[in-house]
């Protein structure tokens, strides 16, 4: 009987452990968003959809921590290169033109 007891205890550990497998690979894969995910597991997992959703999302590479910040910093960039771009441009034709004065 006391046997009984100890593979039922086993086989829940076995389940608990299958059941939160896609937050345990986040946890391991160290994503930012891992509780997010382990909500989501907790919540939705039992739908079998939802569990595999889990799993799909957990084996994504890391999302950047702050999206936002990282387009306003594209777009910064963007502008100062189109700038710099506009302003050289300007510059060669003014330099052009009173060469040409020159002559």
């Amino acid at each position: 009987m006391g046997g009984n007891i100890v593979v039922q205890a086993a086989a829940a550990v076995l389940a608990l452990a299958l059941y939160f497998l896609p937050s345990i690979l986040a946890d391991r894969r160290k994503r930012h968003d891992v509780l997010t995910l382990a909500l989501f597991n907790a919540c939705l997992g039992w739908t079998g959809f939802g569990w595999l959703l889990a799993l799909y999302w957990s084996l994504q590479p890391n999302p950047p921590k702050n999206v936002a910040g990282e387009i306003v910093e594209t777009r910064k960039i963007v502008r100062m290169r189109d700038f710099s771009a506009a302003l050289l441009m300007r510059v060669q034709r003014r330099t052009t033109a009173r060469e040409r004065r020159e002559k």
